[in-house]
This record gives structure tokens, C-alpha cells and sequence, in this order.
């Protein structure tokens, strides 16, 4: 299991001081929460893609080439690259140069995003998100897997003995995740090609994205993957630790009743009985977060959104080491201990490189090499 933290990059005010980080502090901070990752024992750090206030985060190739420069072992990677309105001739040559600059410690999640004024921004229309989807997907796999590629689609210009440069770190693509929330379609896409599935479960109730996962899993191995229940499945989180749960609800409240994507609306008490928010003790966050499995089977990556709604750099990196210290080892013990003999490791580059060279899919190698697997 690969477990860490992804972050959506909002600039909020902290409700408690009511001071407001500038675009500088909160872009800088992501290199010290990402060595924290690093430090306490986590797997992967990731990033959103935004291209609007409140959010900074508007090439996240370039900031994860950076927290490369600066750690040795994590997986960098995105909390969404937006496969609809960016160009997947340079999402494949910009993920394959991270590769490279990182030894092979970057994947990528593809989503379709959920803000509607991005379409026009980038010159495409709304009403072509799923067939962007499924065109710049397909053109995508061509372009990292074949060295020349001649293709003609509906969204963008022809190519013609097009090769993207550079290529995969050892031929090997990076792996990807697809991220959806609410798109069927974007299951069916992520097992089409044996990819993972990211269900990014904060906000809507299980029950929701039980029909999603069971879906991809369903047809990976209709598309002969793996079984299904071996099938690349990623899920989000979020908490808040203080040594008693009495803290931590005091602590966080007002950041939660006042955070921009669901302060004013539910409370934070129903909040965290419908959605996987853990606030409270490291007992508490480790029961929920294991209880996942429960209700979506097996699954290979676990990431929690830390660093939003306000919350000062010196709060995440407490967090983080609260979390390293009370949290993480009991998560890794069980998570070893549920294991089935025949589940597949956590997707890194040097297990898709066995698989490729032992010539068998991902989702079928056994005991693969994957250092930051569980």
C-alpha cells in the first residue's frame, strides 16, 4: 500500500489569525510538506492542477521537478492533470522529462476537472469533455508507447511520424491514474487500458463510489488485467490528529466552517460520519481509514489532503509528524498483515519494468519490487 498526501493548493484565511499566505509562501511550503512526506516514512506526494484563484497551482510538472531536486524516495505525482484542456503531445513529453529528472519516481492522475470556465480558457468547449477524454487518453498511451505515431483525431491537429521526446525513463510509460468523482465513462477508460482507478471518495458518501470501483473493477478483468479484485485502485482522505478527539474537533472547527469547498454547508460532526474526514485521535483515524477496505476491497494507494482550508504550514507539518509517528506504523502492520498472497504491489516503475520484462501484466506480478510498497 502506498500511502501519502495530495493537496488541492488552495491560498485560504486562516480563520483563527485571519492571515492570508501569499502565492510565494504557499508555493515555497510545498517543498517543506514534501520533505516531510519523505522524512516520516510516507510513499507519495501530490498536486492539484488549477488555473484559477484561489488555487496556485497551474503546472505541477514544474513544481514536482522541483520536490524532486530536494527528496530521494517518494512518488511524485498529481492529484489531477487535466487530460481535456491540456495538449497530451506535451503532458507526454512533460511527465516523461519528470521521469527522467526523477529516477522514475513520477505518475500522474488524469482527470477532466470540475471548473467549467477552464474549457474556454484553453480553447475547448464543455460539451466535448468526455470525447476529449477519451481521444487525448487513447493519443496519450500512443505517444509513450510507440516511438513514431501518425494519427488524426476530431480536437486536435493531425500528426505525422510524430515522436515525443524524451521518451519513457527505460521505455517504461509513467503510470496512470484516472481520478473521477461522478464519471462512469472514466472508469470504463481506466480499465480499458489496465491503468489505475482514483477514487477521490471527501465528499460524497461510499455508497457512491462503491458503484464506481466496482465498475473498473468489473471491467479490468472483463479487458483481461487481472482479476478484479487485483485491479489499481486509489482512494482519498483527509484528517485532523491531536492526542485526544477533543482537540482536534476544537482545533479544526473553525477551518472547516470556514473552508472554501464545504464550509457552510454540512457540519463538521456529519461531515465526518458520511465522508471519510477523520478528526480526532490517531486511534480514530487509524479505525477509519482501515475501515476503507471494507467497503472497496483490496486497494493500493491511500492519500490525504493535509495542507487546505487555511491551515498554517507549522499545523501541517505537526500533522504530518503526528501522524508519522502514531498513525503510519499501525497502518503499515495491518495493511502488511491484510495483504492477500496473490494482491499485486503498489505500481512503481520498477515493478512496471519487471512486468514488462517478464512479460506479463502489471496487475498479475506477485511480490514485484516496489520500495515504497507496504
Amino acid at each position: 500500500m502506498q500511502i501519502g498526501v495530495f493537496s488541492v493548493s488552495d491560498i485560504t484565511t486562516d480563520p483563527t489569525n485571519h492571515t492570508t499566505p501569499s502565492e510565494g509562501e504557499r508555493i515555497k511550503a510545498w517543498g517543506q510538506i514534501a520533505r516531510k512526506v519523505e522524512e516520516i516514512g510516507m510513499d507519495v506526494f501530490a498536486i492539484g492542477e488549477h488555473h484559477n484563484p484561489p488555487f496556485f497551482s497551474s503546472s505541477p510538472t514544474t513544481t514536482l521537478a522541483h520536490v524532486a531536486a530536494q527528496t530521494e524516495r517518494i512518488i511524485l505525482s498529481t492529484a489531477t492533470t487535466l487530460i481535456t484542456t491540456n495538449d497530451p503531445v506535451k503532458i507526454a513529453e512533460d511527465f516523461a522529462m519528470l521521469q527522467h529528472l526523477s529516477d522514475g519516481r513520477a505518475d500522474l492522475v488524469l482527470g477532466r476537472g470540475n471548473t467549467a470556465p477552464v474549457y474556454p480558457w484553453f480553447g475547448k468547449n464543455i460539451q466535448d469533455s468526455v470525447e476529449l477524454t477519451v481521444e487525448n487518453v487513447h493519443l496519450l498511451h500512443r505517444l509513450w508507447n510507440e516511438e513514431s505515431v501518425t494519427w488524426q483525431g476530431k480536437h486536435r491537429t493531425p500528426l505525422q511520424s510524430f515522436t515525443s521526446t524524451p521518451r519513457p525513463l527505460d521505455d517504461v510509460a509513467p503510470f496512470v491514474w484516472h481520478g473521477s468523482i461522478r464519471t462512469p465513462q472514466v472508469a470504463e477508460i481506466a480499465a480499458y487500458y489496465g491503468d489505475g482507478f482514483f477514487a477521490n471518495n471527501i465528499f460524497w458518501p461510499k455508497e457512491h463510489y462503491q458503484q464506481l470501483i466496482g465498475l473498473y473493477r468489473e471491467r479490468f478483468e472483463h479487458y483481461g488485467h487481472g482479476r478484479a479484485d487485483q485491479a489499481f485502485v486509489g482512494l482519498g482522505g483527509q484528517f485532523y490528529l491531536a492526542k485526544n478527539s477533543q482537540d482536534a474537533v476544537r482545533e479544526f472547527r473553525p477551518y472547516f466552517d470556514n473552508a472554501p469547498v464545504y464550509g457552510h454547508g454540512p457540519s463538521l460532526e456529519d461531515f465526518t460520519d458520511q465522508t471519510p474526514l477523520t478528526v480526532g485521535s490517531p486511534q480514530q483515524v487509524i479505525e477509519k481509514t482501515l475501515s476503507f477496505q471494507e467497503y472497496f476491497g483490496d486497494y493500493h494507494r491511500q492519500l490525504f489532503l493535509i495542507d487546505h482550508a487555511g491551515l498554517p504550514l507549522k499545523t501541517v507539518l505537526h500533522q504530518l509528524d503526528l501522524f508519522g509517528e502514531y498513525v503510519l506504523p499501525e497502518l503499515r502492520r495491518e495493511y502488511a498483515k491484510r495483504k492477500p498472497a496473490d494482491h499485486p504491489d503498489s505500481p512503481t516503475h520498477e515493478s512496471l519494468l519487471a512486468a514488462r520484462q517478464a512479460g506479463i501484466k502489471p496487475a498479475m506480478m506477485k511480490n514485484a519490487a516496489g520500495p515504497a510498497d507496504a
